[in-house]
């Protein structure tokens, strides 16, 4: 696409996630915001007031039957990320898809396929890879600074977050899980790429659920809805194998009586020459010199803010046909682990993962 051209941009869901994205990309030079759509139109409406945007369409399907636009941003429930994401690219258009990549494993396999297919651009939306705290610690990775990392550990605990109870957050046919596939996708994401993108080879997990269907441990995010149902977990563990032989334990939770646990996001990573400790956006490095452990804290790079980074790095993977950072493969490897930890939660023995 030469340089001088803008991108022609579509918005697919105008609730609080497409709302953000129309915010950012409503700033980045190059790109125009062309169409919006929602399953509920009113409020598809009111966004494209909001963000000065001409064409609201009456239903995706219409909006990428359009050859007018390019690329677009989708942003719905769980579900329905693999039935659009792959009519999309059928389309010819470029994507950037909202985590995780599909409820599960055989349906992030068919975007994989369409994408191969169609050769257009397809980005999962991990905004955490790009803050100024993750690009810090890649760079003293990158640099070979810990060594060889083989141990991470990493989570993010909410003692009293259970989103939209009995809305499609709680309900396992549309969201696909509970804080596993919702806010453990993030830390799985984050910690893999940090550790170097190893293949996972096995997977022993097991989830729980305490609280939802007590209607307990109910958080502010997302409206709930009282005539649905709780049927995902509140609280997810795993330990996840390598193909170099690293592992990387993962605890997550929506809810839970966690004392002394953070209620940040948190990775450990422990490598043979050094480590890093991030809690929220505080990060230390540790390692041995004269027989005593040093610690020091690492400071973020500077840059602008991270979905602003990431908006302009799809804007990059268009105009010059790359891959992303944030993969269509990475995303079916989050989903290939995530599918494995719920299996291995309902037979209760480990899973392998066959990759040939």
């Amino acid at each position: 696409m030469p340089m001088s051209s803008s991108i022609r941009l579509g918005i697919v869901g105008a609730g609080a996630i497409g709302n953000v994205h129309m915010n950012t990309f409503g700033r980045i030079p190059g790109v125009y915001l062309a169409g919006v759509t929602d399953a509920y139109l009113p409020q598809a409406e009111q966004r494209a007031k909001e963000h000065t945007i001409s064409v609201v369409y009456q239903s995706p399907q219409h909006m990428f039957e359009d050859p007018a636009i390019d690329a677009v941003v989708i942003g719905v429930p769980n579900k329905y990320h693999a039935p659009l994401a792959v009519e999309a690219l059928k389309h010819g258009k470029h994507v950037l898809l909202e985590k995780p990549m599909a409820n599960d494993a055989e349906s992030a396999r068919t975007i994989l396929q369409a994408k191969e297919e169609s050769g257009k651009v397809l980005m999962m939306a991990h905004q955490m890879r790009w803050s100024g705290i993750a690009r810090a610690l890649k760079h003293h990775i990158d640099k070979g600074e810990l060594g060889r990392i083989y141990n991470a550990k990493t989570g993010w605990f909410r003692k009293k977050g259970i989103p939209g109870w009995g809305s499609w957050f709680t309900r396992m046919e549309e969201s696909g899980g509970g804080p596993l596939i919702d806010i453990g996708v993030h830390m799985l994401d984050l910690t893999l790429y940090l550790m170097g993108n190893p293949k996972p080879v096995s997977v022993f997990g097991t989830t729980y659920a305490e609280f939802g269907p007590q209607r307990k441990g109910i958080g502010t995010w997302g409206t709930p809805n009282w005539d649905g149902y709780y049927d995902v977990e509140d609280l997810a563990t795993a330990l996840i194998k390598m193909d170099n032989g690293s592992t990387l334990s993962l605890e997550v939770s929506w809810a839970a009586h966690s004392a002394g646990l953070p209620e940040e996001p948190f990775v450990n990573l422990m490598g043979t020459e050094a480590g890093i400790s991030l809690v929220g956006e505080k990060a230390t490095f540790v390692t041995h010199a004269f027989d005593q452990v040093i610690e020091s804290e690492i400071k973020p790079l500077e840059g602008e803010e991270d979905r602003t980074m990431l908006s302009k790095h799809f804007v990059e993977c268009i105009r010059e046909n790359k891959e992303p950072i944030t993969s269509a493969l990475s995303g079916y490897t989050n989903n290939r682990i995530l599918s494995a930890i719920y299996q291995s939660s309902r037979t209760g023995h480990e899973v392998k993962l066959d990759w040939n």
